[in-house]
């Protein structure tokens, strides 16, 4: 893996964790279409794609 898939790796990780934390509600449930459409992303290996997802993921929680 190279340096940047192993950051997105980590990243997916991240937000997963904050994703199970996260309370019930509209927040979470945004939050989960955007770590969807981030994992649907990885498995193409479209990182940046991968990454934007997961920051949109990391808003909706906010």
């Amino acid at each position: 893996m190279s340096p940047e898939q192993n950051r997105t790796a980590e990243k997916m990780t991240a937000v997963k964790a904050a994703w199970d934390k996260a309370p019930a509600g509209p927040k979470k449930n945004a939050a989960l279409k955007h770590y969807q459409a981030a994992e649907k992303a990885s498995t193409a290996k479209n990182d940046a794609g991968t990454n934007r997802e997961l920051d949109a993921a990391t808003l909706a929680l906010a």
